[in-house]
């Protein structure tokens, strides 16, 4: 099999295309796919899927099965799951379509898919709802879909993330073997997270593939390495908009004690007696693997989950279920998820993004002040970003929404501000900038921090303090 991309140019919208690509694929080969934020990794990897509208050049020699894991193909597959939401209409519950299904509805491979959900552990998760998986879980589905295709060619965009330690590690020991049989094409941010296998590695800037190199040629391959690791200039965060700063709380009471805290779903116990206290100025790491109920904890802070009003919670000093509302918990918190980026789908500018935060709501529905405006643009500058100030947020990429994300959330300096995966997406550059970031904030005296993340080299300075969720 060879793949021959010959002075390709793809047309995905008016604001990005993939100009003029010469690349080959050959048998044997194996690519990874490097670059920035924006770069067109992910846009590559869709026009190998067929998504978009060649508009000159030739594409060549594309299998006929083909495997794909991608953000992109995720979010389809919830979107999809959205659409079946007219229960309204049906006068009844939908509780969307379950991961079985997902699995094993068109599927070529039933003996790889088991395979995988037995060296995945995801045998209890077969009769889940897909929406209503974390993701962790729901990135290995996507994973076991694809490799229960008997592809010809796997498309791997980001395979790794959200996946904890293990996972990795048994996801990274399966591709080695599956390599001897299967060409594989993969983005990867991280350098680190490379293959053994990998032999070839391309970067893109500016929807171009600029360099290729063979990964055995030391010199070239140190280059990109640096290329891709520049540091960031000497940050400044952006100071908070005086006249739309969040009640004052009282400094000796703490931000969150959770007691006894008990989270189940029928037989099944998810969180069993958590005891956990956060106080002012306090920077917590959260961890644990995929299931152990990191999102579910956080949801209970937050007020999003509907068990918070059956445990003994005190939150900025609230005693929940004694007649607070949601939106007086939420004004403390600044938070970041893979959840919440699914969810901010408004098509409003990125300018107005960060200054939703001054708001906590998805899209903006208030006039801005000129003060806002301009710690919105501040923002904007810290992340390169000024002269896309009044482009609309669903244009950017994967990663650079995410960056976005991370400001709306720091925009008013909250008292907590909790970061699930916050690096989640993001390439080496971006990546050294968001922890930079975080370092400043936990530096600061105004802000609690809770950081939920897999890769222990994703460590923060001055987070001193760590509950591990264990997974019975």
């Amino acid at each position: 099999m060879t793949i021959i991309l010959d002075n390709l140019s793809v047309d995905f919208d008016e604001h990005f295309q993939l100009q003029h690509l010469n690349w080959e694929v050959q048998s044997g080969q194996h690519w990874v796919i490097s670059g920035g934020n924006g770069a067109g990794k992910s846009a590559l990897i869709a026009a190998l899927t067929g998504t978009g509208n060649i508009i000159s050049g030739q594409l060549q020699g594309l299998p006929e099965r083909i495997g794909v894991v991608s953000f992109a193909a995720q979010e389809a597959l919830i979107n999809q799951e959205r659409q079946k939401d007219d229960a309204d209409i049906l006068d009844v519950i939908s509780i969307g379509t379950p991961v079985r299904n997902i699995i094993f509805d068109d599927c070529l491979d039933p003996q790889t898919a088991q395979k995988m959900i037995t060296k995945f552990a995801l045998d209890y998760l077969l009769d889940r709802a897909f929406r209503k998986l974390s993701t962790g879980e729901s990135r290995k589905v996507m994973l076991v879909r694809a490799l229960s295709c008997k592809p010809q060619l796997l498309l791997l965009d980001e395979p790794f993330e959200g996946l904890d330690i293990d996972t990795f590690a048994l996801l990274q020991d399966y591709l080695q073997e599956l390599a001897l049989q299967v060409p594989m094409i993969m983005v990867l941010n991280r350098f680190d997270e490379i293959p053994a296998f990998i032999t070839h590695i391309a970067y893109m800037e500016q929807g171009q593939l600029l360099h290729q190199i063979d990964k055995q040629d030391t010199e070239a391959y140190n280059n990109l390495y640096q290329l891709l690791h520049l540091k960031t200039t000497e940050l400044s965060v952006p100071a908070c908009d005086p006249l739309s700063s969040i009640p004052k709380l009282d400094p000796s009471q703490p931000l969150v004690r959770l007691t006894d805290l008990t989270i189940k779903y029928d037989e099944f116990v998810l969180i069993d007696k958590l005891n956990w206290t956060i106080e002012p100025n306090q920077h917590w790491q959260l961890s644990g693997p995929n299931g152990a109920g990191k999102t579910a904890v956080l949801s209970i802070i937050t007020g999003d989950h509907p068990q918070c009003y059956n445990n003994d919670i005190l939150v900025f000093g609230f005693q929940r279920g004694q007649g607070e509302s949601i939106w007086q918990i939420k004004q403390f918190i600044g938070y970041v998820s893979t959840a919440l980026q699914w969810e901010y789908r408004v098509q409003i500018s990125l300018r107005n993004v960060i200054i939703s935060g001054f708001y906590d709501s998805i899209g903006l529905y208030s006039k801005a002040s000129d003060r806002q405006k301009s710690i919105a643009d501040q923002w904007l500058a810290l992340l390169g970003m000024s002269d896309r100030a009044d482009q609309p947020f669903q244009k950017l990429s994967y990663g650079d929404q995410r960056l976005l994300l991370i400001a709306r959330a720091m925009v008013k300096h909250p008292p907590l501000l909790i970061l699930d995966e916050p690096c989640l997406g993001l390439d080496d550059i971006n990546r050294q900038l968001v922890l930079a970031l975080i370092e400043k904030i936990c530096a600061g005296s105004e802000t609690a921090v809770i950081y939920v993340n897999h890769h222990t080299q994703d460590k923060i300075a001055g987070i001193e303090n760590y509950l591990a969720l264990a997974k019975d």
